[in-house]
């Protein structure tokens, strides 16, 4: 079991800092933590260190700590590597390993080797603090404080990242957030990520684990700790570096980490249920959330504030963020406006004015009624004043009337939010008080609404059944790729269950013959077949709507310099859409389904969606209803809609196909599959994949 692997090194209780100044550092951060166990400085040079006595090697120990940090060159990390059978793992600090190039990715490989399976985290990575027991594996300040026993026990969350700096930055925050672990995770030679969250979820003091990732290593193995941190109740929440080109180039000189393509990541963590962050402030709220409140059940919101700018800007914010402020009940407004008085017009987001402010017992009636609304997320704007120049007296009487409105306990799924507008204007003291009250204080009112609308798509992906983890990419797979026609290609899916269109396939000679029998009336379609005609459109090689056979003879004269084959189709008429269908394969996530609108439309609309495969019936109903299309699938402006089960059952037999040849399938595109008012056809198809070797 990873958790058990892993828990001498996460959770020590005696710890071992072998070098120079780094392992000092880590001494002197250690002590002043507090940390309760023996600390054994080892360096052959030295006889103290932090005022502690100095060993020369491992083997002068009084006994195996539980966890080492190994702060020396590369070369002296692998021989040290070495040493640490017995203990319960090591931090590696050191760098010039495979983020390095191949002579790095070499020096790795040497590692791994000589720790003979124990427990590694890094190489290239800054360390681990453990705030819960007051463990600081880390060669620098930090900001963070022991978590102490609470009203609920020992509570916080965890942050693993794969930057040192960015991990030592967000230490720093000053937004409240109880931070039990930080762990640099570097080059990830041993311990991953999706180790670090199986191990994190089985410590029952974690509340939410926040990723900084850069690579996912293998999406299989990611796929299978989500599902464990899903099982065990502990929301996931992301900040995936790599999205622009030039970030990923980065990400692959810092940590020889496979940024894959973004989209991809998009559809990973949805199917899991992964909130993705897409900055630090951002990433640190929503932590903050999900320690509070956990994944939340809907999208509405409510906020109220004594200004209408900022029930405005909180209005246009909400719905950029995707979120809702639907009217408030009957019985809210009605309350609201006996309490606010004919001269506030009650309306969502609230503006309650001035009229009542410094008010305890208005502002409370008030705010008691804005709760009893139900929504899934109730704001109190509230932005305190500089503390070296202005008196908060009057900001005190509002938030105490909300703190009175918060007694009332709140429903399951659901949270209480103070947020300032500006991060700098929510004071830390504050932040800590409600905190301890189970109120949410939130840093900024932008980050705030998009950590609601992240918790809610938490809470929406846990509403649906777990999904199965990914597959294990397949082995090397050998031989190149050969494209197969149309007509092949369109024949295996048939085989499959794809309804396509009728068709025949005839030589120019046959097509001259009266006698030759076509495969439907008129009107056909006249297509060249030719492997090396993928886009047949652009080089003249369709002819739509031939109305008889002089016209579809004349068609084919003029593709005579395509082919010498032709498809005749029937004209599938009274399409509600034309879609693409896509299977491509990236080399992290394997293969993955794109849909989108089909025909002309793919490249001057490239609206896409995509899947990782292998996908259910839901997976694919849930993407098309996110494709701006999906208003014309249903039905738009009085027109019929399409015949949805047939369209997702025609989806899932191409994916389906794909699966059964993910061991060579390169990619495949049906475009377009065309949507029916009663069924779904495919009219045009094209795969890539490698031939069986002899």
């Amino acid at each position: 079991m990873t958790s058990d692997r892993l828990t001498r090194l996460l959770r020590p209780r005696s710890l071992a800092l072998v070098g120079g100044k780094a392992a000092e550092e880590a001494v002197r951060q250690c002590r002043a933590l507090g940390f309760a166990g023996p600390i054994w400085p080892v360096n052959p040079k030295r006889s103290e260190m932090a005022g502690l006595p100095c060993f020369p090697d491992m083997a002068s120990l009084p006994e195996a700590p539980d966890a080492v940090f190994v702060a020396a060159p590369a070369p002296a990390t692998i021989a040290l590597a070495a040493e640490l059978q017995g203990t319960g793992g090591a931090i590696c600090y050191a760098a010039d390993f495979a983020e390095s190039g191949e002579e790095g990715r070499e020096r790795q490989a040497a590692l791994l080797e000589a720790a003979q399976g124990v427990p590694l985290i890094g190489p290239n990575c800054y360390g681990m603090l453990n705030l819960f027991d007051r463990v600081a594996l880390w060669p620098d300040q930090h900001g963070c404080l022991p978590i102490e026993h609470g009203p609920h026990g020992q509570r916080g969350v965890a942050i693993v990242s794969q930057s040192g700096n960015l991990a030592l930055n967000l230490t720093m925050q000053t937004r409240g957030l109880p931070i039990g672990y930080v762990i640099s995770v570097g080059n990830c030679a041993d311990v991953t990520p999706a180790d670090l969250i199986e191990a994190l979820i089985a410590d029952e003091r974690v509340s939410a684990i926040g990723l900084h990732l850069e690579g996912l290593g293998s999406v299989a193995r990611f796929s299978e700790a989500c599902l464990a941190a899903r099982k065990a109740g502990i929301p996931l929440v992301a900040l995936k570096t790599g999205a622009s080109a030039k970030g990923a180039a980065l990400t692959m000189s810092h940590t020889s980490s496979l940024a894959g393509a973004d989209a991809l990541t998009n559809a990973l963590f949805a199917r899991y249920g992964v909130a993705r962050a897409h900055d630090p402030a951002t990433f640190l709220e929503t932590l903050k959330l999900l320690h509070v409140a956990g994944p939340l059940r809907g999208r509405r919101i409510t906020s109220a504030s004594c200004s209408g700018g900022e029930a405005s800007l909180t209005a246009d914010l909400a719905e950029a963020a995707g979120l809702e402020t639907p009217d408030f009940p009957a019985a809210t407004q009605a309350t609201l406006e006996e309490v606010l008085g004919p001269r506030v017009h009650v309306a969502n987001p609230l503006d309650y004015h001035t009229y009542i402010w410094g008010d305890l017992a208005a502002t409370t009636a008030c705010f008691s009624a804005m709760l009893g609304a139900d929504f899934e997320a109730s704001l109190l704007i509230l932005d305190f004043p500089r503390t070296d120049r202005c008196s908060a007296a009057d900001w005190d009487v509002t938030l105490a009337a909300y703190r009175a409105a918060c007694r009332a306990p709140a429903a399951p799924g659901t949270v209480r939010i103070v947020v300032s507008s500006l991060s700098e204007t929510m004071p830390e003291t504050v932040a800590a008080a409600l905190l301890a009250e189970g109120i949410l204080p939130a840093a900024g009112l932008p980050e705030a609404l998009r950590a609601i609308a992240a918790a809610a798509s938490i809470g929406e992906a846990w509403a649906n059944p777990a999904p199965d983890p990914l597959p294990e990419l397949p082995g090397t797979i050998h031989g190149e790729p050969a494209s197969w026609d149309e007509v092949r290609s369109k024949a295996v899916l048939a085989a499959a269950g794809v309804p396509i269109a009728r068709g025949k396939v005839l030589t120019l000679a046959e097509l001259e013959d009266p006698a030759t029998q076509l495969p439907a009336p008129f009107p056909l379609v006249l297509k060249a077949v030719g492997a090396d005609l993928a886009h047949k459109t652009e080089v003249g090689g369709v002819a739509l709507n031939l109305s008889g056979r002089d016209a579809l003879l004349a068609a084919a004269k003029g593709m005579s310099r395509l082919s010498d084959t032709f498809l005749i189709e029937e004209m599938v008429g009274g399409a509600v859409a034309e879609l693409i269908v896509g299977v491509g394969r990236d080399p992290q996530f394997g293969l993955f389904l794109t849909l989108g609108a089909g025909g002309i439309f793919v490249e001057l609309l490239r609206q896409t969606e995509q899947i990782l495969l292998p996908a259910s019936h839901a997976d694919i109903e849930a993407a098309l209803a996110r494709l701006p299309l999906h208003k014309v699938l249903t039905g738009y402006r009085g027109k019929p809609g399409c015949d949805m089960s047939a369209l997702v059952n025609a989806i899932a037999v191409i994916a389906g196909w794909a699966m059964a040849h993910a061991d060579r399938l390169e990619e495949m595109d049906v475009n377009p599959l065309l949507a029916l008012t009663t069924g779904a056809v495919a009219v045009d198809a094209l795969i890539r994949i490698r031939e069986p070797q002899a």
